[in-house]
């Protein structure tokens, strides 16, 4: 293991008080518990958004807060789910009492403690309100999760909900829109190697120099597939037709009900991307793969669209939910309407992501 870092034990805190100094300007840093925050929360008549999971998965979720996405992020140690005390302390801090958004991949630590968490706020007199993100399209179950894992549609929950916060939507309003991002998302990834995290020392899995992971998770977790190395083509063409491929998945979700002020099952269904839809497409490193190659899946992956009469509206290329270092790349396609569009396109301020 090659890294810069010190004492293993001190690495998250480390980097967060670094994160802090370098952007002092848009948020703060709380320790014991530990999250991050909007310089100016909690902002006035908005509701506030948080996220969060293990860390190691820059520039997600804390690069992502400030004007037009998130108010807070709470993050674990390296690919660790935080504890249900960061998420109620943060919502504490950034509440302003128009209610709170907890967006959640779906991994099974983070889906018990933003729930536990919400417990707690809800005896506070917080109103919080959990949506799952669960778009890749690769597995239905990992050691990680049960049913799909959280993937690169949570960016693009953060982004378009963070807008449509600031431009006054109530926490209702906001709760359906996160869930039809996430309805409307898929994602699916891959890598050519593991990552390591500072605490074990070793990869997370084995590839021969001829190998590749097909539908790997963002926490260095073995996919689907492993098979023989295909070129940039060949692994592009598998993973758009992973998402195109997948249609009406249905979860079940536990959510949490103002009217019976408790948590209930319900049932959400996928909407399929189909001829004639226009797309929000992101092509995001897992941490290791240069921009450079990116581009070369960008170049087919449109050229895959297009033959399939899908409109690239919005693109993105870059890093934006990785895998500490791990070579490889991740797919999302978000079906957009004028609404989603809408909200994409608004002015964002953030460390990670400013327009």
């Amino acid at each position: 293991m090659k890294k810069l870092i010190n004492d293993v034990d001190d690495v998250l805190k480390e980097q967060l008080q670094g994160f802090g100094s370098a952007h002092k300007d848009l948020l703060s840093v709380h320790f014991d518990p530990t999250f991050v925050y909007r310089k100016d929360a909690p902002v006035k008549k908005k509701v506030a958004l948080i996220s969060g999971g293990g860390s190691g998965h820059e520039p997600l979720h804390n690069g992502y807060i400030g004007p037009g996405m998130l108010d807070a992020a709470c993050p674990g140690e390296i690919f660790t789910s935080p504890t249900p005390d960061q998420m109620f302390e943060a919502a504490k801090k950034v509440d302003s009492g128009e209610g709170v958004l907890f967006i959640v991949k779906n991994y099974t630590g983070d889906v018990m403690n933003f729930e536990m968490a919400a417990d707690m706020a809800h005896d506070e007199g917080i109103d919080v309100r959990n949506v799952i993100i669960d778009d890749d399209v690769a597995v239905k179950d990992s050691s990680f999760t049960a049913g799909r894992r959280g993937m690169g549609v949570t960016v693009l929950a953060e982004k378009i909900c963070g807008a449509a916060a600031d431009d006054g939507y109530d926490l209702d309003q906001l709760e359906a829109l996160c869930k039809k991002v996430n309805r409307f998302g898929k994602s699916m990834g891959m890598a050519l190697s593991a990552c390591i995290t500072p605490a074990n020392g070793t990869p997370s899995f084995d590839l021969d120099e001829n190998e590749m992971e097909i539908g790997i998770g963002i926490h260095g977790e073995p996919g689907a597939e492993r098979m023989e190395l295909k070129s940039a083509d060949e692994i592009t063409e598998m993973l758009v037709s992973g998402i195109l491929d997948d249609e009406n998945y249905t979860r079940k979700l536990h959510e949490w009900s103002t009217e019976e002020k408790d948590w209930i099952d319900v049932e959400l269904t996928d909407e399929p991307i189909v001829k004639g839809d226009r797309v929000i497409a992101m092509v995001n490193s897992m941490g290791g793969t240069p921009i450079s190659e990116l581009y070369g899946v960008y170049s087919k992956m449109a050229q895959l669209l297009e033959a399939s009469g899908i409109e690239i509206a919005r693109s993105m290329v870059g890093h934006y939910i990785t895998s500490l270092e791990m070579q490889g790349v991740s797919i999302t396609l978000l079906k957009a309407d004028d609404e989603l569009l809408k909200y994409y396109d608004a002015p964002v301020n953030t460390p990670g992501w400013h327009k």
